[in-house]
């Protein structure tokens, strides 16, 4: 028997007025998620009442770790999943890659999709600014090289003073000014803001990309070193997490699960799905019996509050990596159980995360059930679980 876990991120929403009054999963054709929720569907509950909704605490609870308690913030799996190991006293902080007005408004959270080598340049332009080195070193502040929008940064002497950090998506089209760091080390990191934006703004790469430049790095979901139980201790199976994303990567690798890169995987609507199954795949043939895909696009694409690309990410998750897995998954081994579930809401009315239950389907091959359609809707009448901790359990016909 072969389990697997389908995280297509920030799938679920609420209806809006541009589709009809209905969600993306409720106005699309899926039939490879509808074969899937011919066997148990329903709603679960992945973030707890009273937590913040974000991917770190759903999928943490997914997980099976108890957010309430001993949880040190996002940055901490972000750092762990890029391969920065953190010190004692360091903080680690997601800083992203920008896109700002010429009037100091945030444009883009992502830099307007900023990847590759244009990421890496942009850094390590930064890196290689005296006055950028300067201020960071005294402000005891590193970035490490992303070839994505994503960066890692950290603070040495973090101390205990919590951070008050903007989430960059929750701020678009509003001024900057308004929403500077404060807390622990905000003189600082508010230096480092204005000046990325001024070195950053005339640099050439930017100056080509016009008004989609990447011009400012944003630090915020701040962390402090963490560690998990081992996954395989706990439920007795293992095998590879695939994603493009630090933060899934970060989870699984403090779990002790292999999160294995994929070439061409971005963490955006164009990534590289059939790359993704062949490493899922490939995993159960070399011996594993769990495995999670996890894709990031519907989540970015809702936090940009684009309807249509929101959709269109969807679709090809259906497409890419539900129905060829339904088609491929027999010749590995006929018996599986696929547990398919958005980790929380991401809302395209206002691009945040919202905790309320998400809909989730769990896929059995050896009594498939008759197809039906996957989302919002088809959840209020099915199986509910109030504690997303089980949803393991329920995967691994626990209990």
């Amino acid at each position: 028997m072969r389990y697997i876990l389908l995280i297509p991120d920030g799938s679920a929403d609420k209806p809006i007025p541009e589709l009809g009054g209905k969600t993306p999963l409720m106005a699309l054709d899926l039939p490879g998620m509808a074969a899937l929720a011919g066997g148990i569907a329903g709603k679960a509950r992945t973030v707890p009442i009273g937590v913040a909704p974000g991917s770190d605490t759903a999928i943490l609870t997914i997980f099976g770790h108890d957010v309430r308690s001993g949880y040190k913030g996002r940055a901490a799996l972000e750092a762990a999943g890029a391969g920065v190991a953190l010190k004692e006293g360091e903080a680690a902080l997601r800083v992203n890659l920008c896109s700002i007005t010429p009037d100091k408004r945030m444009k883009s959270h992502n830099g307007c999709g900023v990847e590759g080598g244009d990421a890496l340049e942009l850094v390590r332009a930064l890196a290689g600014d005296e006055a950028f080195a300067q201020l960071s070193e005294r402000a005891g502040f590193t970035i490490h090289p992303s070839p994505t929008f994503r960066q890692i940064g950290v603070l040495d002497n973090a101390g205990d003073e919590p951070f008050q950090l903007a989430e960059p998506h929750m701020i678009l089209g509003q001024p900057i000014a308004d929403h500077m760091p404060k807390g622990a080390r905000a003189e600082e990191l508010t230096a480092l803001i204005s000046l990325s934006y001024d070195i950053l703004s005339r640099h050439p790469l930017n100056l080509a990309r016009g008004d989609k430049a990447a011009n400012c790095v944003w630090p915020w979901a701040a962390g402090r070193a963490m560690s998990l139980p081992g996954f395989a201790d706990k439920y007795g199976h293992t095998g590879p997490v695939v994603t493009a994303v630090p933060l899934v990567k970060g989870i699984a690798r403090l779990s002790g699960l292999p999160a294995p890169d994929v070439p061409g995987a971005t963490g955006d609507i164009d990534t590289n799905y059939g790359g993704k199954l062949d490493a899922l795949l490939d995993g159960f043939r070399g011996g594993a019996d769990f495995g999670c895909l996890h894709v990031e696009a519907p989540d970015e694409c809702a936090h940009a509050r684009d309807v249509e690309a929101k959709t269109e990410a969807i679709r090809r998750f259906d497409a890419r990596i539900v129905q060829p897995l339904l088609e491929r998954m027999p010749a590995v081994d006929p018996s599986f159980r696929v547990l398919i579930l958005s980790d929380h809401l991401t809302l395209l009315s206002n691009g945040a995360h919202d905790g309320d239950p998400a809909p989730f389907a769990l896929y059995d091959s050896r009594k498939p059930g008759e197809p039906r359609p996957f989302n919002e809707d088809m959840a209020r009448y099915g199986h509910y679980v109030a504690d997303g901790t089980t949803l393991m359990d329920l995967l691994f016909e626990r209990g």
